[in-house]
Parts: structure tokens; sequence; C-alpha cells
């Protein structure tokens, strides 16, 4: 067998596996922080920091949920890592925004972080943030979940199919779940552009 055909099998395998009623949680919770006018915060470092910007786009422009991805401003990154440390960049960028318990958290990590290993220090302080000010958080995560899976309201856990695959695997599947949340009637508020396109062909 292929890397290839190897490789999207143990895809159909992660996806079929899911927890779908977890991701039906994450929507329900993403709809009643709509309704209540609250903002989403998604966060997430290296591969979650891209998925982080991808998703702030889709809620924003498919969801009309006002969303932000902290680390999408780099300058004011940097300046925080240098002066700061990194462990405290979220945190902070948080508490200027005014973090509240209208507020929801969404991250994006393939460990879910741990205090004790020093892995994404970053992400599990502003999860305890969230925890104290009695705020929702919802994880993407893979491996076991780490302290996400503790911490958070509601944990959609990408299972481990080869640990040599994680990262590659936890990261497209997350792809997957978000695109599943941004696209669920309770969430969507405008379709995206090639099905209202295609929606207009038809009509003509």
């Amino acid at each position: 067998m292929s890397f290839s055909s190897d490789f999207l099998n143990k895809c159909s395998a992660v996806l079929a596996e899911l927890d779908s009623a977890q991701i039906e949680t994450a929507a329900m919770l993403l709809s009643e922080l709509k309704m209540r006018e609250g903002r989403l915060f998604i966060i997430g470092s290296g591969g979650g920091a891209g998925h982080a910007s991808h998703a702030t786009c889709d809620f924003r422009k498919l969801c009309n949920i006002e969303a932000y991805a902290p680390y999408d401003n780099t300058p004011e990154l940097t300046a925080r890592v240098n002066d700061d440390g990194w462990d405290s960049t979220l945190v902070n960028w948080l508490k200027v925004s005014r973090f509240s318990e209208k507020d929801c958290l969404l991250v994006f990590s393939v460990g879910g972080g741990s205090q004790e290993r020093n892995i994404s220090p970053n992400l599990v302080n502003a999860l305890r943030l969230a925890q104290s000010i009695g705020a929702v958080s919802i994880g993407i995560v893979g491996k076991n979940g780490g302290e996400t899976a503790k911490i958070a309201t509601v944990t959609i856990l990408i299972p481990e199919k080869d640990e040599k695959l994680v990262t590659p695997l936890t990261e497209g599947v997350q792809a997957i779940v978000w695109h599943i949340l941004a696209a669920h009637p309770v969430l969507q508020a405008h379709e995206a552009k090639w099905e209202s396109a295609t929606k207009a062909n038809r009509k003509e």
C-alpha cells in the first residue's frame, strides 16, 4: 500500500470514530454565544494559529459571529513575547479585550497542552482564565486531549491512529470539524460563495 493510500485510510478511520455528539454540543454552545451577542476568540500555536485565522474568517463571514484570532497581530505578539514572555501572551491579549463570561474560547491544539511539561502553556493559561471567569471554552484537540480536555466546557477529541502521524492527521481533521461547525444550520447565516452561485445559476 502506498503512503497516500495508507494516510487516507487512517483519515477515514479517524473520521469514523469522531464523536458527533460533541460536535453538536459545540454547535449549540456557539449558537447560544451568538444569541447572547458574545465574542469568539480562537487560539492555537503553529498550525493551530493558522487554523485560527481561517476559522475566524469563516465564523465572521458565514455565521455572523464576532470572532478574533489573537495571534494574527504579529507586532503585538512579538512585543508581548519580548517584554512579558510567551506563557502570558494570550491571557494578556484577552484581558485587554475585556474577555468576559459572555464570550467563548475555541482552542486548536494537537496535544491539548500541559503546564507540567511546559507544552503550550499559553493555551492552558488562556483556558484557565476562561474557566476562572465562567466563560465557555471549546477544544478541538488530538492525543489524549491534555489539559484542554480537563478544563474546556466541551472537547472534541480527534483519535490517534498512528503515533508517527499525530500532527498531520489531527490538524487535517481539525479543519473538517470547524467547517462542520461553520456550515451547521444553527450557525450559518450566509451560504459560502460556490453554494450560492450554484443556486443562482439554477434559477437562470
